[in-house]
């Protein structure tokens, strides 16, 4: 089963750079089942409802099973690859997380995060395993956003980066329709041991910058930038690298690809002239000259204000959004997440 979502993204600059949209694919080979919710089949995954329990707990496999209220029966290695016994048949009454190895780092999944993790899952009413990335030796990436199986991202979410955590989960927040693939029944409890490799942030977090006097100022309103002009507006006439909050992560290069968020406004009537406040990625290389400069050198999780002169952004302004030409502009761009190029 391929863990993959297809990410449609909008455009990220009105000028002659955007960032594409993209397939951000988990894993390669063919796993048989995986957090994603999604299946190796047409048919399997027409049964499936990926990220969503059933409406109502689907019932146990066999009525043999009582269910545990905790995971204090399940028994795993401190080894790299985990190995996990498990007193089968074992269900749970409910989901549940419990941190095996704590990290130091103070980021967190958050709810909408991409991560990177390696994972072993086995199936509670046999206690065997049906998926390990492991095994295949290649680490899981994926959204937690949507297409996640329910007990999978509420596992995850709030953990720390580079924790390892054991999620056992009811057959309602994992398979609730089965998976006859991976040999996983309906209602049969999942057992996973995760180690959290990396994530990216939902917003900017980290250290607050006080920006230069005489700059545009810019609030938080709703979980969204708003920006307000100096009177007159301002002269766009150089690029202005103005950092609002300095996050903890990896640094752009020349060579990164970035996952952002961002709003922009004209620099002397502050309209807003386009709104990408949702996550998107795509290579710094193919991005404005703005961005390509202004943005080397900046973390993940850092909050970045950019005031970009006409000839590096919109040389012919956008008039049908109130952008005359020869008006700069003003980004406010947060950085979720930096990658290396692909070696």
């Amino acid at each position: 089963m391929r863990l993959s979502e297809v990410m449609t993204r909008a455009r990220l600059v009105l000028a002659a750079a955007a960032l594409p949209a993209l397939v951000l694919t988990a894993c390669s080979g063919e796993p048989t089942a995986d957090p994603s919710g999604g299946s190796t089949d047409t048919a399997t995954a027409a049964a499936e409802t990926p990220g969503e329990a059933a409406s109502s707990p689907a019932p146990l496999p066999t009525g043999s099973i009582t269910p545990s209220e905790n995971l204090d029966a399940i028994a795993v290695s401190d080894a790299d690859v985990p190995e996990i016994t498990v007193p089968a048949p074992w269900a749970i009454s409910s989901t549940q997380t419990k941190v095996l190895r704590d990290s130091s780092n103070p980021q967190v999944v958050g709810a909408e995060a991409k991560v990177t993790v390696n994972y072993v899952g086995v199936n509670g009413r046999t206690g065997t395993v049906f998926d390990s990335s492991f095994q295949r030796g290649k680490e899981a990436t994926f959204s937690m956003g949507k297409g996640v199986i329910t007990g999978f991202k509420n596992g995850l979410t709030g953990q720390k980066v580079g924790s390892r955590v054991l999620i056992g989960m009811t057959g309602a927040d994992g398979y609730a329709q089965g998976n006859p693939q991976a040999g996983i029944e309906a209602g049969d409890s999942l057992v996973f041991v995760v180690d959290i490799i990396a994530a990216s942030y939902d917003e900017a977090t980290g250290e607050a910058v006080t920006p230069a006097a005489g700059l545009p100022t810019v609030t938080m309103t709703d979980g969204k930038p708003e920006l307000t002009l100096p009177q007159g507006g301002i002269n766009a006439d150089q690029l202005v690298v103005q950092p609002l909050i300095k996050g903890p992560g990896a640094e752009i290069t020349a060579d990164s690809s970035i996952t952002v968020k961002y709003r922009v406004w004209g620099a002397k009537s502050g309209k807003l002239i386009q709104e990408g406040w949702q996550p998107q990625t795509g290579k710094l290389s193919a991005l404005i000259n703005g961005w390509k400069t202004g943005l080397l050198g900046q973390t993940a999780g850092s909050r970045v204000m950019l005031i970009v002169p006409a000839a590096d952004s919109y040389p012919n302004g956008e008039p049908s959004k109130g952008l005359e030409a020869g008006e700069g502009v003003v980004y406010v761009i947060d950085v979720l997440d930096v990658n290396a190029a692909a070696s």
